[in-house]
Protein backbone atom coordinates (compact mmCIF):
# COMPACT_ATOMS: atom_id res chain seq x y z
CA UNK A 1 0.00 0.00 0.00
CA UNK A 2 1.21 3.37 -0.40
CA UNK A 3 3.74 5.42 1.80
CA UNK A 4 1.97 7.31 4.62
CA UNK A 5 2.64 11.46 4.23
CA UNK A 6 3.21 14.08 6.91
CA UNK A 7 -0.48 14.40 8.59
CA UNK A 8 -2.03 17.11 7.91
CA UNK A 9 -5.84 17.69 7.82
CA UNK A 10 -5.94 20.86 6.73
CA UNK A 11 -3.58 20.04 3.55
CA UNK A 12 -6.17 20.79 1.09
CA UNK A 13 -6.81 24.12 2.44
CA UNK A 14 -4.87 26.22 -0.39
CA UNK A 15 -3.55 23.35 -1.73
CA UNK A 16 -2.78 23.59 -5.67
CA UNK A 17 -4.29 20.78 -7.75
CA UNK A 18 -2.81 19.79 -10.96
CA UNK A 19 -5.76 17.45 -13.13
CA UNK A 20 -4.39 14.62 -14.85
CA UNK A 21 -6.37 13.55 -17.98
CA UNK A 22 -4.83 10.06 -18.12
CA UNK A 23 -5.82 8.92 -21.87
CA UNK A 24 -4.12 11.83 -23.13
CA UNK A 25 -1.16 12.30 -20.74
CA UNK A 26 1.33 9.63 -21.35
CA UNK A 27 0.87 6.32 -23.26
CA UNK A 28 3.32 3.44 -21.96
CA UNK A 29 2.10 0.47 -24.31
CA UNK A 30 2.08 2.05 -27.35
CA UNK A 31 -1.43 1.65 -28.29
CA UNK A 32 -2.29 5.70 -28.41
CA UNK A 33 -4.19 5.86 -25.02
CA UNK A 34 -2.09 7.30 -22.03
CA UNK A 35 -2.06 4.91 -19.02
CA UNK A 36 -1.55 4.61 -15.12
CA UNK A 37 2.16 3.86 -15.94
CA UNK A 38 1.99 6.87 -17.71
CA UNK A 39 1.08 8.72 -15.30
CA UNK A 40 3.43 7.42 -12.89
CA UNK A 41 6.13 7.87 -15.14
CA UNK A 42 5.55 11.98 -15.33
CA UNK A 43 4.83 12.15 -11.28
CA UNK A 44 8.34 13.35 -10.78
CA UNK A 45 7.22 16.20 -13.63
CA UNK A 46 4.40 16.91 -11.91
CA UNK A 47 6.37 17.59 -8.08
CA UNK A 48 8.66 19.57 -10.15
CA UNK A 49 5.52 22.01 -10.60
CA UNK A 50 5.18 23.06 -7.22
CA UNK A 51 1.49 21.59 -6.52
CA UNK A 52 0.80 19.30 -3.45
CA UNK A 53 -1.86 17.29 -5.39
CA UNK A 54 -2.77 15.23 -8.37
CA UNK A 55 -6.81 15.19 -9.65
CA UNK A 56 -7.42 11.60 -11.98
CA UNK A 57 -9.64 12.29 -14.43
CA UNK A 58 -11.83 8.48 -14.27
CA UNK A 59 -10.04 5.31 -15.01
CA UNK A 60 -12.25 2.66 -14.10
CA UNK A 61 -14.25 0.11 -16.02
CA UNK A 62 -16.17 1.40 -18.95
CA UNK A 63 -17.33 1.34 -22.37
CA UNK A 64 -15.93 4.79 -22.96
CA UNK A 65 -19.18 6.37 -24.58
CA UNK A 66 -18.84 9.47 -22.49
CA UNK A 67 -14.34 8.65 -22.25
CA UNK A 68 -14.75 7.05 -18.97
CA UNK A 69 -17.48 9.40 -16.78
CA UNK A 70 -20.13 6.32 -17.91
CA UNK A 71 -18.52 3.69 -15.14
CA UNK A 72 -19.55 0.27 -15.70
CA UNK A 73 -17.45 -1.18 -12.65
CA UNK A 74 -16.17 1.63 -9.42
CA UNK A 75 -13.86 -0.50 -7.74
CA UNK A 76 -11.52 -1.57 -11.03
CA UNK A 77 -8.94 -0.15 -13.27
CA UNK A 78 -10.53 -0.25 -17.31
CA UNK A 79 -7.65 -2.35 -19.02
CA UNK A 80 -6.89 0.53 -21.41
CA UNK A 81 -5.45 2.25 -18.54
CA UNK A 82 -4.06 -0.67 -16.65
CA UNK A 83 -4.68 -2.40 -13.26
CA UNK A 84 -5.27 -2.43 -9.97
CA UNK A 85 -1.85 -3.07 -9.32
CA UNK A 86 -0.61 -0.17 -11.46
CA UNK A 87 -2.45 2.19 -9.73
CA UNK A 88 -1.43 1.33 -6.36
CA UNK A 89 2.41 1.59 -7.53
CA UNK A 90 1.24 5.13 -8.82
CA UNK A 91 -0.43 6.16 -5.94
CA UNK A 92 2.75 4.67 -4.00
CA UNK A 93 5.33 6.64 -5.96
CA UNK A 94 2.87 10.01 -5.69
CA UNK A 95 3.14 9.38 -1.79
CA UNK A 96 6.90 9.41 -2.32
CA UNK A 97 7.35 12.61 -4.18
CA UNK A 98 4.90 14.22 -1.68
CA UNK A 99 1.66 14.42 -3.67
CA UNK A 100 -1.80 13.90 -2.73
CA UNK A 101 -4.41 11.63 -4.85
CA UNK A 102 -7.56 13.14 -5.67
CA UNK A 103 -9.82 10.73 -7.93
CA UNK A 104 -12.65 11.42 -9.66
CA UNK A 105 -15.71 9.84 -8.16
CA UNK A 106 -18.98 9.63 -10.67
CA UNK A 107 -21.89 8.40 -8.90
CA UNK A 108 -24.74 10.29 -10.02
CA UNK A 109 -25.36 7.95 -12.73
CA UNK A 110 -23.46 5.00 -14.50
CA UNK A 111 -23.54 3.08 -17.53
CA UNK A 112 -25.94 1.00 -18.97
CA UNK A 113 -23.56 -1.32 -18.82
CA UNK A 114 -23.57 -1.81 -15.09
CA UNK A 115 -23.99 -4.84 -13.38
CA UNK A 116 -26.71 -2.72 -11.12
CA UNK A 117 -28.33 -1.30 -14.33
CA UNK A 118 -28.85 -4.74 -15.86
CA UNK A 119 -30.84 -6.20 -13.00
CA UNK A 120 -32.55 -2.81 -12.96
CA UNK A 121 -34.09 -2.74 -16.51
CA UNK A 122 -34.74 -6.85 -15.86
CA UNK A 123 -38.28 -6.24 -14.45
CA UNK A 124 -40.29 -4.18 -12.34
CA UNK A 125 -39.98 -6.63 -9.17
CA UNK A 126 -35.95 -7.52 -9.18
CA UNK A 127 -34.30 -6.13 -6.14
CA UNK A 128 -32.47 -3.50 -7.73
CA UNK A 129 -35.78 -2.16 -9.62
CA UNK A 130 -36.11 0.62 -7.99
CA UNK A 131 -32.16 1.63 -7.83
CA UNK A 132 -32.65 4.04 -11.08
CA UNK A 133 -34.79 6.63 -12.00
CA UNK A 134 -37.85 5.40 -13.88
CA UNK A 135 -41.34 6.66 -14.65
CA UNK A 136 -43.78 5.17 -16.61
CA UNK A 137 -45.23 7.71 -19.95
CA UNK A 138 -47.96 9.59 -20.32
CA UNK A 139 -51.31 8.75 -21.75
CA UNK A 140 -49.93 9.97 -25.12
CA UNK A 141 -46.79 7.47 -24.93
CA UNK A 142 -44.93 10.91 -24.14
CA UNK A 143 -41.95 11.66 -21.65
CA UNK A 144 -42.94 11.77 -18.36
CA UNK A 145 -41.87 15.52 -18.10
CA UNK A 146 -40.35 18.51 -19.63
CA UNK A 147 -36.76 17.13 -18.32
CA UNK A 148 -33.82 17.61 -20.61
CA UNK A 149 -30.32 16.10 -20.98
CA UNK A 150 -27.21 18.40 -21.10
CA UNK A 151 -25.58 16.32 -23.94
CA UNK A 152 -29.13 17.11 -26.20
CA UNK A 153 -32.86 16.05 -26.28
CA UNK A 154 -34.93 14.48 -23.61
CA UNK A 155 -33.51 13.41 -20.54
CA UNK A 156 -35.92 10.29 -20.73
CA UNK A 157 -35.37 6.74 -22.38
CA UNK A 158 -38.07 4.44 -23.27
CA UNK A 159 -36.98 1.15 -22.66
CA UNK A 160 -38.93 -1.81 -23.79
CA UNK A 161 -38.66 -4.24 -21.34
CA UNK A 162 -40.75 -2.62 -18.72
CA UNK A 163 -42.35 -0.75 -20.30
CA UNK A 164 -40.95 2.25 -18.63
CA UNK A 165 -39.00 5.62 -19.34
CA UNK A 166 -35.36 6.22 -17.26
CA UNK A 167 -33.66 9.45 -16.88
CA UNK A 168 -30.52 10.36 -17.60
CA UNK A 169 -28.89 14.07 -17.80
CA UNK A 170 -26.35 13.01 -20.45
CA UNK A 171 -26.43 10.01 -22.60
CA UNK A 172 -28.76 7.61 -23.26
CA UNK A 173 -26.50 5.26 -21.98
CA UNK A 174 -25.83 7.07 -18.61
CA UNK A 175 -28.76 6.42 -16.89
CA UNK A 176 -29.33 8.45 -13.36
CA UNK A 177 -29.38 6.76 -10.07
CA UNK A 178 -32.07 6.82 -7.79
CA UNK A 179 -30.62 8.56 -4.23
CA UNK A 180 -33.79 8.62 -2.85
CA UNK A 181 -33.30 4.79 -2.45
CA UNK A 182 -31.31 4.45 1.02
CA UNK A 183 -29.54 1.05 -0.62
CA UNK A 184 -28.18 3.37 -3.72
CA UNK A 185 -26.55 5.37 -1.29
CA UNK A 186 -25.12 2.56 0.60
CA UNK A 187 -23.49 0.73 -2.14
CA UNK A 188 -22.15 3.76 -3.34
CA UNK A 189 -20.53 5.02 -0.15
CA UNK A 190 -19.15 1.08 0.11
CA UNK A 191 -16.99 1.80 -3.80
CA UNK A 192 -16.00 5.01 -2.18
CA UNK A 193 -14.69 2.82 1.08
CA UNK A 194 -12.76 0.55 -1.67
CA UNK A 195 -10.56 3.67 -2.81
CA UNK A 196 -10.38 4.49 0.92
CA UNK A 197 -8.92 2.06 1.64
CA UNK A 198 -6.45 1.78 -0.94
CA UNK A 199 -4.82 5.07 0.23
CA UNK A 200 -6.40 7.83 -1.95
CA UNK A 201 -6.22 10.93 -0.28
CA UNK A 202 -9.71 12.29 -1.68
CA UNK A 203 -12.39 12.49 -4.11
CA UNK A 204 -13.16 14.79 -6.93
CA UNK A 205 -16.75 14.42 -6.95
CA UNK A 206 -18.43 15.56 -10.55
CA UNK A 207 -21.74 16.74 -10.99
CA UNK A 208 -22.31 17.06 -7.45
CA UNK A 209 -25.71 18.86 -7.50
CA UNK A 210 -27.33 16.20 -9.85
CA UNK A 211 -27.55 13.16 -7.46
CA UNK A 212 -31.19 13.65 -6.76
CA UNK A 213 -34.27 14.42 -8.36
CA UNK A 214 -37.62 15.82 -7.55
CA UNK A 215 -39.99 12.54 -6.53
CA UNK A 216 -42.90 14.37 -7.60
CA UNK A 217 -41.10 14.90 -11.06
CA UNK A 218 -42.61 18.61 -11.58
CA UNK A 219 -41.85 20.00 -14.95
CA UNK A 220 -38.71 22.94 -15.09
CA UNK A 221 -40.00 26.33 -15.77
CA UNK A 222 -38.52 28.44 -18.26
CA UNK A 223 -35.32 30.30 -17.65
CA UNK A 224 -36.07 34.03 -16.84
CA UNK A 225 -32.86 35.60 -18.65
CA UNK A 226 -30.72 38.05 -16.13
CA UNK A 227 -28.14 39.61 -17.13
CA UNK A 228 -26.58 40.52 -13.99
CA UNK A 229 -26.37 36.66 -13.28
CA UNK A 230 -22.97 35.14 -13.30
CA UNK A 231 -23.01 31.46 -14.09
CA UNK A 232 -24.67 29.51 -16.89
CA UNK A 233 -25.99 25.82 -17.54
CA UNK A 234 -25.34 24.85 -20.40
CA UNK A 235 -23.59 26.74 -23.90
CA UNK A 236 -26.27 28.89 -25.96
CA UNK A 237 -26.25 26.50 -28.71
CA UNK A 238 -28.16 24.01 -25.97
CA UNK A 239 -31.81 24.14 -25.09
CA UNK A 240 -30.39 22.79 -21.63
CA UNK A 241 -29.63 26.58 -20.74
CA UNK A 242 -33.13 27.58 -21.45
CA UNK A 243 -35.12 26.10 -17.95
CA UNK A 244 -34.72 27.19 -15.15
CA UNK A 245 -33.69 23.19 -13.37
CA UNK A 246 -35.94 23.34 -10.33
CA UNK A 247 -36.20 20.20 -10.35
CA UNK A 248 -34.07 17.89 -11.53
CA UNK A 249 -30.78 18.73 -9.69
CA UNK A 250 -29.99 20.71 -6.51
CA UNK A 251 -33.12 19.15 -4.17
CA UNK A 252 -32.45 19.70 -0.42
CA UNK A 253 -32.12 16.04 0.48
CA UNK A 254 -28.56 16.12 -1.88
CA UNK A 255 -27.54 17.71 1.80
CA UNK A 256 -28.07 14.50 4.05
CA UNK A 257 -26.25 12.70 1.93
CA UNK A 258 -23.49 14.95 1.77
CA UNK A 259 -23.03 14.59 5.63
CA UNK A 260 -23.01 11.12 5.00
CA UNK A 261 -20.14 11.25 2.47
CA UNK A 262 -18.90 13.32 4.80
CA UNK A 263 -18.82 11.18 7.62
CA UNK A 264 -17.04 8.31 5.57
CA UNK A 265 -14.31 10.03 4.92
CA UNK A 266 -13.94 11.37 8.59
CA UNK A 267 -13.41 7.87 9.35
CA UNK A 268 -10.14 8.14 8.12
CA UNK A 269 -7.19 10.59 8.70
CA UNK A 270 -6.40 13.93 5.61
CA UNK A 271 -9.08 13.14 3.55
CA UNK A 272 -10.47 15.56 1.43
CA UNK A 273 -13.14 16.32 -0.99
CA UNK A 274 -13.83 18.78 -3.87
CA UNK A 275 -17.61 19.21 -5.95
CA UNK A 276 -18.09 20.30 -9.34
CA UNK A 277 -21.27 22.78 -8.85
CA UNK A 278 -23.19 22.84 -12.04
CA UNK A 279 -25.86 25.22 -10.73
CA UNK A 280 -26.26 28.23 -13.12
CA UNK A 281 -26.74 31.34 -11.32
CA UNK A 282 -27.52 29.78 -7.92
CA UNK A 283 -23.80 27.90 -7.98
CA UNK A 284 -22.69 30.41 -5.45
CA UNK A 285 -25.30 29.61 -2.85
CA UNK A 286 -24.96 26.44 -4.04
CA UNK A 287 -21.20 25.62 -2.92
CA UNK A 288 -22.40 28.07 0.41
CA UNK A 289 -24.97 24.84 1.23
CA UNK A 290 -22.56 22.34 0.59
CA UNK A 291 -19.44 23.45 1.81
CA UNK A 292 -20.97 25.28 5.15
CA UNK A 293 -21.06 23.91 8.80
CA UNK A 294 -17.80 21.46 8.68
CA UNK A 295 -20.03 18.43 7.90
CA UNK A 296 -20.13 18.32 4.14
CA UNK A 297 -18.02 18.73 1.43
CA UNK A 298 -14.35 20.07 2.48
CA UNK A 299 -14.73 22.36 -1.10
CA UNK A 300 -16.40 22.89 -4.28
CA UNK A 301 -15.85 24.76 -7.69
CA UNK A 302 -18.30 26.55 -9.89
CA UNK A 303 -17.90 26.91 -13.64
CA UNK A 304 -18.01 30.97 -12.82
CA UNK A 305 -14.18 31.57 -14.11
CA UNK A 306 -14.65 28.85 -16.82
CA UNK A 307 -16.08 31.09 -19.04
CA UNK A 308 -14.43 33.56 -21.75
CA UNK A 309 -14.24 37.01 -19.53
CA UNK A 310 -11.20 37.69 -18.10
CA UNK A 311 -11.48 41.58 -17.23
CA UNK A 312 -11.45 42.52 -13.31
CA UNK A 313 -14.72 43.33 -13.08
CA UNK A 314 -15.94 39.52 -14.05
CA UNK A 315 -13.25 38.10 -11.52
CA UNK A 316 -13.77 40.57 -8.60
CA UNK A 317 -17.92 39.92 -9.22
CA UNK A 318 -17.13 36.31 -8.54
CA UNK A 319 -14.90 35.94 -6.13
CA UNK A 320 -16.72 38.64 -4.11
CA UNK A 321 -20.07 37.16 -4.51
CA UNK A 322 -18.67 34.06 -3.09
CA UNK A 323 -17.15 35.71 0.01
CA UNK A 324 -21.21 37.28 0.89
CA UNK A 325 -22.48 33.82 0.32
CA UNK A 326 -20.23 31.64 1.63
CA UNK A 327 -19.27 32.86 5.36
CA UNK A 328 -17.24 29.13 6.18
CA UNK A 329 -16.76 27.16 3.44
CA UNK A 330 -14.12 26.69 0.96
CA UNK A 331 -13.71 27.26 -2.82
CA UNK A 332 -11.16 25.84 -5.74
CA UNK A 333 -10.91 28.15 -8.64
CA UNK A 334 -9.47 26.96 -11.93
CA UNK A 335 -9.21 28.75 -15.26
CA UNK A 336 -9.06 25.77 -17.38
CA UNK A 337 -10.32 21.87 -16.67
CA UNK A 338 -11.37 19.05 -19.63
CA UNK A 339 -14.52 20.55 -20.02
CA UNK A 340 -13.96 23.59 -21.59
CA UNK A 341 -11.87 25.85 -23.81
CA UNK A 342 -8.59 26.48 -22.67
CA UNK A 343 -8.34 29.55 -21.08
CA UNK A 344 -4.87 30.30 -23.13
CA UNK A 345 -7.38 30.75 -26.20
CA UNK A 346 -10.39 31.95 -24.07
CA UNK A 347 -8.55 34.97 -22.67
CA UNK A 348 -6.67 36.08 -25.42
CA UNK A 349 -7.18 38.79 -27.77
CA UNK A 350 -4.30 38.41 -30.17
CA UNK A 351 -1.82 35.16 -30.85
CA UNK A 352 0.91 37.84 -29.75
CA UNK A 353 -0.35 38.57 -26.27
CA UNK A 354 -1.06 34.48 -25.43
CA UNK A 355 2.55 34.03 -23.16
CA UNK A 356 1.80 37.04 -21.27
CA UNK A 357 -1.89 36.90 -20.34
CA UNK A 358 -0.85 32.89 -19.49
CA UNK A 359 1.67 34.52 -17.19
CA UNK A 360 -0.70 37.04 -15.58
CA UNK A 361 -3.56 34.13 -15.75
CA UNK A 362 -1.45 31.65 -12.99
CA UNK A 363 -0.66 35.30 -10.98
CA UNK A 364 -4.56 35.85 -10.64
CA UNK A 365 -5.45 32.51 -9.16
CA UNK A 366 -2.42 32.21 -6.95
CA UNK A 367 -3.33 35.32 -5.15
CA UNK A 368 -6.66 34.16 -5.08
CA UNK A 369 -8.28 32.87 -1.46
CA UNK A 370 -8.82 29.34 -1.51
CA UNK A 371 -7.56 26.35 -3.57
CA UNK A 372 -6.88 26.20 -7.47
CA UNK A 373 -6.69 23.41 -9.70
CA UNK A 374 -4.59 23.50 -12.69
CA UNK A 375 -4.96 21.46 -15.71
CA UNK A 376 -2.67 19.73 -17.58
CA UNK A 377 -0.82 22.09 -20.44
CA UNK A 378 -1.46 24.87 -18.83
CA UNK A 379 1.34 25.46 -17.48
CA UNK A 380 2.97 25.44 -21.16
CA UNK A 381 0.45 28.11 -22.21
CA UNK A 382 -1.42 25.18 -24.63
CA UNK A 383 -3.98 26.79 -26.51
CA UNK A 384 -7.66 25.10 -27.47
CA UNK A 385 -6.73 22.71 -30.20
CA UNK A 386 -8.87 23.05 -33.59
CA UNK A 387 -9.85 19.62 -34.86
CA UNK A 388 -12.25 18.36 -37.90
CA UNK A 389 -15.60 16.73 -37.41
CA UNK A 390 -13.61 13.26 -37.90
CA UNK A 391 -11.35 13.74 -35.31
CA UNK A 392 -13.90 14.36 -32.66
CA UNK A 393 -14.69 11.96 -30.15
CA UNK A 394 -16.64 13.89 -27.83
CA UNK A 395 -20.65 12.97 -28.27
CA UNK A 396 -21.30 15.92 -26.78
CA UNK A 397 -19.46 17.76 -29.41
CA UNK A 398 -20.67 15.85 -32.37
CA UNK A 399 -24.22 16.31 -31.01
CA UNK A 400 -23.67 20.16 -31.39
CA UNK A 401 -21.57 20.53 -34.43
CA UNK A 402 -20.35 23.03 -35.82
CA UNK A 403 -22.24 25.74 -33.48
CA UNK A 404 -20.54 23.77 -30.27
CA UNK A 405 -17.43 21.79 -31.35
CA UNK A 406 -17.37 20.15 -27.50
CA UNK A 407 -14.32 19.20 -25.10
CA UNK A 408 -11.81 17.77 -27.16
CA UNK A 409 -9.59 20.66 -28.12
CA UNK A 410 -8.69 20.75 -24.88
CA UNK A 411 -8.53 17.37 -24.12
CA UNK A 412 -5.46 16.52 -27.03
CA UNK A 413 -2.01 14.55 -25.81
CA UNK A 414 0.05 16.16 -23.39
CA UNK A 415 3.31 17.19 -25.74
CA UNK A 416 6.56 16.50 -24.17
CA UNK A 417 8.71 16.15 -27.06
CA UNK A 418 8.85 18.62 -29.85
CA UNK A 419 11.05 16.36 -32.36
CA UNK A 420 9.82 13.23 -31.42
CA UNK A 421 6.49 10.79 -32.88
CA UNK A 422 3.48 12.31 -31.13
CA UNK A 423 5.27 14.78 -29.49
CA UNK A 424 6.64 12.44 -27.04
CA UNK A 425 2.94 11.20 -25.84
CA UNK A 426 3.00 7.71 -27.52
CA UNK A 427 5.02 6.00 -30.34
CA UNK A 428 1.79 5.12 -31.93
CA UNK A 429 -1.15 7.17 -33.18
CA UNK A 430 -2.77 9.01 -30.11
CA UNK A 431 -6.59 8.91 -29.77
CA UNK A 432 -6.71 12.43 -30.33
CA UNK A 433 -4.34 14.52 -33.01
CA UNK A 434 -1.27 15.96 -31.65
CA UNK A 435 -1.96 19.96 -33.05
CA UNK A 436 1.29 20.71 -34.72
CA UNK A 437 1.15 24.42 -32.90
CA UNK A 438 1.54 22.79 -29.55
CA UNK A 439 5.02 20.87 -30.30
CA UNK A 440 6.92 24.57 -29.94
CA UNK A 441 5.31 25.03 -26.61
CA UNK A 442 6.78 21.20 -25.84
CA UNK A 443 7.55 20.08 -22.24
CA UNK A 444 11.64 20.01 -24.05
CA UNK A 445 11.63 23.34 -25.41
CA UNK A 446 10.54 25.47 -22.37
CA UNK A 447 12.84 23.37 -19.66
CA UNK A 448 16.06 25.43 -20.53
CA UNK A 449 14.23 28.87 -20.84
CA UNK A 450 14.48 30.86 -17.80
CA UNK A 451 11.43 33.18 -18.77
CA UNK A 452 8.89 30.54 -20.60
CA UNK A 453 5.75 29.83 -19.05
CA UNK A 454 6.46 26.72 -17.71
CA UNK A 455 9.14 28.47 -15.79
CA UNK A 456 6.79 31.06 -14.76
CA UNK A 457 4.54 28.50 -13.32
CA UNK A 458 6.46 26.96 -11.17
CA UNK A 459 8.11 30.50 -9.87
CA UNK A 460 4.38 31.40 -9.09
CA UNK A 461 3.85 28.70 -7.69
CA UNK A 462 6.74 29.27 -5.28
CA UNK A 463 6.17 32.34 -4.73
CA UNK A 464 2.66 31.19 -3.36
CA UNK A 465 3.89 28.76 -0.77
CA UNK A 466 6.51 31.20 0.48
CA UNK A 467 3.42 33.68 1.68
CA UNK A 468 1.28 31.83 4.58
CA UNK A 469 -1.29 34.65 3.84
CA UNK A 470 -1.62 33.08 0.01
CA UNK A 471 -2.83 29.98 1.58
CA UNK A 472 -5.79 30.87 3.52
CA UNK A 473 -5.33 34.39 4.87
CA UNK A 474 -8.10 36.81 4.51
CA UNK A 475 -9.03 38.83 1.28
CA UNK A 476 -9.81 41.97 1.12
CA UNK A 477 -11.29 44.40 -2.04
CA UNK A 478 -9.52 48.00 -2.96
CA UNK A 479 -11.89 50.27 -4.54
CA UNK A 480 -10.40 51.19 -7.98
CA UNK A 481 -11.32 51.90 -11.32
CA UNK A 482 -13.21 49.31 -13.20
CA UNK A 483 -10.24 47.83 -15.01
CA UNK A 484 -8.33 47.12 -12.33
CA UNK A 485 -7.76 44.51 -9.66
CA UNK A 486 -7.11 45.26 -6.64
CA UNK A 487 -7.16 43.35 -3.05
CA UNK A 488 -5.08 42.56 -0.13
CA UNK A 489 -4.52 38.97 1.59
CA UNK A 490 -3.50 39.03 5.37
CA UNK A 491 -2.67 36.31 7.92
CA UNK A 492 -0.34 36.60 11.15
CA UNK A 493 0.67 40.20 10.67
CA UNK A 494 1.49 39.58 6.98
CA UNK A 495 -0.22 42.39 4.59
CA UNK A 496 -0.07 42.01 0.95
CA UNK A 497 -1.20 44.16 -1.74
CA UNK A 498 -2.25 43.14 -5.22
CA UNK A 499 -3.09 45.02 -8.25
CA UNK A 500 -3.69 43.32 -11.41
CA UNK A 501 -4.17 45.66 -14.68
CA UNK A 502 -5.90 43.28 -17.16
CA UNK A 503 -6.12 45.98 -19.72
CA UNK A 504 -4.16 45.48 -23.04
CA UNK A 505 -2.99 49.21 -22.05
CA UNK A 506 -0.84 50.78 -19.34
CA UNK A 507 -2.54 52.11 -16.27
CA UNK A 508 -1.46 54.76 -13.44
CA UNK A 509 -3.10 53.43 -9.93
CA UNK A 510 -3.40 55.41 -6.91
CA UNK A 511 -3.71 53.93 -4.10
CA UNK A 512 -7.31 54.66 -2.06
CA UNK A 513 -6.27 57.05 1.24
CA UNK A 514 -4.74 55.43 4.05
CA UNK A 515 -3.27 52.69 2.16
CA UNK A 516 0.81 52.83 2.03
CA UNK A 517 3.01 49.95 0.23
CA UNK A 518 6.05 49.62 2.48
CA UNK A 519 8.44 47.57 0.54
CA UNK A 520 7.31 46.38 -3.19
CA UNK A 521 7.80 42.58 -3.36
CA UNK A 522 7.90 41.44 -6.85
CA UNK A 523 5.69 38.71 -8.66
CA UNK A 524 7.56 36.77 -10.77
CA UNK A 525 7.69 37.60 -14.24
CA UNK A 526 6.17 41.39 -13.16
CA UNK A 527 8.27 44.52 -12.83
CA UNK A 528 5.91 47.69 -12.29
CA UNK A 529 6.87 51.16 -10.78
CA UNK A 530 6.15 53.19 -8.15
CA UNK A 531 6.45 57.18 -8.49
CA UNK A 532 5.38 59.40 -6.72
CA UNK A 533 2.87 57.13 -4.68
CA UNK A 534 1.42 56.06 -8.16
CA UNK A 535 1.73 51.91 -8.91
CA UNK A 536 2.52 52.72 -13.36
CA UNK A 537 1.56 49.42 -14.25
CA UNK A 538 1.83 48.06 -18.42
CA UNK A 539 -0.39 46.31 -20.21
CA UNK A 540 -1.42 42.91 -18.36
CA UNK A 541 0.86 43.53 -15.51
CA UNK A 542 0.54 42.89 -11.57
CA UNK A 543 2.17 45.06 -8.70
CA UNK A 544 2.93 43.40 -5.42
CA UNK A 545 3.78 45.05 -2.50
CA UNK A 546 4.07 44.48 1.60
CA UNK A 547 1.69 47.36 3.13
CA UNK A 548 2.84 49.84 5.53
Amino acid sequence: MASPLKSNPDWWRGAVIYQVYPRSFQDTRGDGIGDLKGVMLRLPYIASLGVDAIWLSPFFTSPMADMGYDVSDYCDVDPMFGTLADFDAMLQRAHELGLKVIIDQVISHTSDQHPWFKESRSDRTNPKSDWYVWADPKPDGTAPNNWLSIFGGPAWEWDGVRKQYYMHNFLGSQPDLNFHNPDVQEALLETVRFWLKRGVDGFRLDTVNFYFHDEELRDNPPLVYDEDAIGLDAPDVNPYGMQNHLYDKTQPENIGFLQRFRALLDEFSDRASVGEVGDGARSLKTVAAYTGGSDKLHMCYTFDLLGPDFTATHIRRCVQAFQDAVTDGWVCWAFSNHDVTRHASRFVQTEEERERVAKLAISVLAALRGSICLYQGEELALPEAELELADLRDPYGIRFWPAFKGRDGCRTPMVWEKETPHAGFSTARPWLPVPTAHRALAVDQQETVTDSVLAHYRQTLAFRKKHASLLDGSMSFLETNRDILAFTREKDGERLLFVFNLRRGPQAVQLPRGVKVGEAVPMPGFAPKVVDGEILLEALDVFCGRLA
